[in-house]
This record gives structure tokens, C-alpha cells and sequence, in this order.
């Protein structure tokens, strides 16, 4: 018998909490392109249906990026048509103004364009430094808005940078700030390398909030690098945010940081949700299998603790792919 079977987690909600959070789950996009082998699209496809068939209602299905840059979601013509009939949202990353005619002929209705808060990064990750990215992304969100697209604001390096270290949080407020000006529906706070901690994500959200970002607006994406994400996302909780990125079964990772473990596990977010009563619509034990089912796929086992929790042995073992 299983923890769940149990009345596992006991629910105990606490002061000051949202009563619901919706999970933007991003194993199918931030996961899989972290991988060195490319991922049949057939099981691609398949692992989206079946995380639709969790609960959840936000899915990132893939990245429209120049395949030369991500080989890994070379196949985003064939992919978001074998799932688009799904009824979930599923946004689609997009780099610029090629990359949003791409989407927008499959008939992509959610769509993210990805800026970092330290020039470094964005040198290294889109050949651009902070304001020549933003304005590539100008006409990249007015063209989303003016065929009535929502767009999302990836923002990486919010909390710390391999190169630069710290990053103020005035930076990234300015940066935040200049992508709401644009046209973002929505921004999600990345701690790409894990480096934060509660006391820094608190002081980012109080700080965006006096800037007049609302917090309805923001979401978190946590790597578990040095064991905070749950803790970060428990503060961003505190201070309203209603919205956390996560993947299925941890998968990803951080290629700056050898000790990353990845992103925040799905699993693990609704095992610690459910405990403090917070609805989320996901169905752990399916969304459990799903995970087995993937891992099986990736030939390894998932590094989800509650994964590992509530499949036991099963998981490291040849599952039925």
C-alpha cells in the first residue's frame, strides 16, 4: 500500500496561501531538450497525451527555435499537430519573428519568448546583449497581440549568473519591467542555475510588486540545484504567486552547473501542494506513472523523489514502454 492509499500527505493547510496553483509543466519542452539523444516524436506526442490526462492544464509542448540551436525539438512541425487537438493550453517557445510565423501557421495560441536579466547570458544564449534582445522581441509580441496570442516572458539568470555572480534585483526588475511595457500577458522568474534562496525570491516579488508587476502576472521556475526549489516556491507562494513551472519526473537540467539536479520535479510540487491543501487538478498517481513510463523511455530512472517514493523498485526496472 502506497503513501496516497494511506492519507498521505495529511493535509494541513497554512495562513496565507492560495487555495489553487496552476502547474505550466515544462518536461516536454525544458526537459526533453536537455537530453543528448533526440526523442522519437511519436514518444514525444505521447508523453504530452499522457500528462494531459493527469490533470494538467498547461503544457509546453515544444520550441520553434532554429533547429541548429536546439536538435533536440528539430521536429516542432510534426509535433504540435499530433497534439494540438488536446483540450489543455500548450504554449510553444518562439525566438523571434520566424519562429512566431512558424507557430502561428500550426495554430499556436500560447507562445514565449525567452531574455535573460545579465548581458553575459544573453550574449551566450542568444548572441544579443540585453536591449538588442528585447528588441528583437518588440515585434515578436506586438504580432502575437495582434492576432490575439498570449505571450509569456521567460526570464533567465534572475537569481544568479555563472559569469557575473550575483545579479541585483533592480536589474531584473528593469528587464521585468520592459517586457511587461512590451506586451507580456505573463513573465516567469527563472532561476536558472538554483542558486536562490527564500529570503532573495521574497525580496524580487516585493520589489517587482512596488514596480507595479502584478503578481497575478508572475510565475516561478526553480532548478533544485542546492535543494531550495521547494522552499523558493513555498515563499513565492506566500507572496501570491498562483502560477510554478515544473517537469515531469525532474526532467532537465542546467548545463552551467555540474551538481544541477534539474528542474523542480512535478511531482514533488504537488506531493508538498496536496499536504498544504492547495488544489492543483493533478492526478499524482498518473502523473507518477507517466513519469515511470518516460524514464523508461530515457533508459534511466527518474530523479523525482516522490517518484521514486511512490513507484519503488519498479522504477529502475525495464517498465513496459
Amino acid at each position: 500500500m502506497n503513501a496516497p492509499e494511506l492519507g498521505l500527505p495529511m493535509t494541513v493547510p497554512a495562513d496565507g496561501l492560495p487555495a489553487r496553483v496552476r502547474i505550466h509543466e515544462v518536461g516536454a519542452r525544458d526537459g526533453l531538450q536537455n537530453e543528448k539523444a533526440v526523442v522519437p516524436v511519436a514518444v514525444k506526442a505521447e508523453f504530452v497525451r499522457r500528462l494531459a490526462g493527469t490533470g494538467l492544464t498547461t503544457i509546453e509542448a515544444t520550441s520553434f527555435v532554429h533547429p541548429k540551436w536546439v536538435p533536440q525539438l528539430a521536429d516542432a512541425e510534426e509535433l504540435f499537430p499530433a497534439v494540438a487537438d488536446l483540450p489543455v493550453e500548450l504554449p510553444v517557445l518562439v525566438p523571434n519573428e520566424r519562429g512566431l510565423d512558424r507557430a502561428l501557421a500550426l495554430g499556436a495560441r500560447r507562445v514565449a519568448v525567452f531574455a535573460s536579466a545579465t548581458e553575459s547570458f544573453s550574449k551566450a544564449n542568444l548572441n544579443r546583449t540585453v536591449d538588442e534582445a528585447l528588441a528583437m522581441f518588440e515585434p515578436v509580441v506586438a504580432r502575437a497581440k495582434d492576432a490575439e496570442v498570449h505571450v509569456r516572458g521567460y526570464l533567465s539568470m534572475c537569481f544568479g549568473d555563472p559569469w557575473e555572480g550575483a545579479v541585483p534585483v533592480g536589474q531584473v526588475v528593469k528587464v521585468c519591467r520592459a517586457l511587461m511595457d512590451m506586451g507580456c500577458d505573463e513573465l516567469s522568474l527563472g532561476d536558472t542555475i538554483g542558486v536562490a534562496t527564500p529570503g532573495h525570491v521574497g525580496a524580487l516579488l516585493t520589489s517587482l510588486t512596488d514596480a507595479g508587476v502584478p503578481v497575478d502576472a508572475l510565475g516561478v521556475h526553480f532548478h533544485d540545484t542546492y535543494g531550495q526549489a521547494l522552499a523558493n516556491t513555498y515563499e513565492a507562494l506566500r507572496h501570491g504567486v498562483t502560477t510554478v513551472d515544473s517537469s515531469a519526473g525532474g526532467l532537465g537540467g542546467c548545463p552551467y552547473a555540474k551538481s544541477a539536479t534539474g528542474n523542480l520535479a512535478t511531482e514533488d510540487l504537488v506531493w508538498m501542494l496536496r499536504g498544504l491543501g492547495i488544489d492543483t487538478g493533478v492526478d499524482l498517481g498518473s502523473l507518477v506513472a507517466t513519469s515511470v513510463w518516460m524514464a523508461a523511455h530515457l533508459g534511466r530512472p527518474s530523479p523525482s523523489r516522490t517518484v521514486r517514493a511512490l513507484a519503488g523498485p519498479a522504477d529502475d526496472s525495464d517498465q513496459e514502454k
